[in-house]
């Protein structure tokens, strides 16, 4: 039988409450998804440990770093927005090593929501802590009403993105109030909403295939085409993608 990857996922945590035990949870959308592309999912607790996180991404052919609540501005060096709901702090402590280990491997990567974020900020990026704010003529990137919420998807050329979508209209879901601003060294933007709030980035870096999308392929509001997205990834993690001209 042909070895299928393992791919790590990122478990989301609530700390407790009360009589509440903390416990740590993922959607089951990313699983799936990361299974019906082919690849085996992994989903990693927050180890604290460095050691043992390192022994556990050693058996790994790759890592997605899930969505979820919004990542402290204060841990990069500003100031908290009123808007910021932080990750759980067990949470984001566990996303920055894991994010710091697996990039120092060259481990395969792809962030999706808060993931896309941390992979930004992790590599010397920087992101708007609120669209409304410091965007004000952007479009609605978030609809507390409606989860199903779309705008549509412009897609660079010689892109993974352009490979995913083609030509013609496309829209994506939105459900974030923070977003990518100044993009790390050794990305580029791939895709951008029509406001120009980022969308989706890719790693220039010959040695390392990462990539991320502030819009969310593995939700149930994401298109038989989003989920495409998994697919390239994991075609990436076995070398299977073609060669794609990126400039930084």
């Amino acid at each position: 039988m042909k070895r299928k990857p393992l791919i790590g996922l990122n478990a989301d945590c609530r700390e407790a409450n009360g009589d509440a035990p903390a416990f740590s949870y993922l959607a089951a959308g990313y699983y799936d998804a990361v299974t019906s592309a082919g690849a085996i999912p992994v989903v990693l607790p927050p180890i604290e440990d460095e050691d043992d996180l390192q022994q556990a991404l050693s058996i790994l052919d790759g890592l997605v770093l899930v969505g979820g609540a919004d990542l402290d501005p204060r841990r990069d060096g500003f100031m908290l927005h009123p808007t910021v709901r932080p990750l759980a702090r067990r949470r984001e402590n566990f996303d920055r090593l894991l994010a710091r280990l697996a990039i120092d491997q060259r481990l395969p990567i792809f962030g999706i929501g808060v993931g896309m974020q941390l992979l930004n900020v992790s590599q010397g990026g920087n992101l708007s802590l609120h669209i409304p704010e410091d965007m004000p003529e952007a479009l609605p990137h978030k609809d507390a009403l409606d989860h199903a919420h779309r705008h549509g998807l412009e897609v660079e050329s010689g892109s993974l993105m352009e490979r995913v979508y083609g030509d013609g209209e496309i829209r994506v879901n939105s459900m974030h109030h923070m977003a990518v601003d100044e993009v790390a060294p050794g990305f580029r933007v791939t895709a951008r909403c029509p406001d120009g709030v980022i969308e989706a980035i890719e790693s220039t870096a010959s040695d390392w295939f990462a990539l991320g999308t502030q819009f969310h392929p593995e939700a149930d509001s994401a298109s038989a085409l989003d989920r495409r997205i998994f697919e390239e990834f994991i075609a990436g993690v076995k070398g299977e993608v073609p060669e794609v001209q990126l400039v930084a």
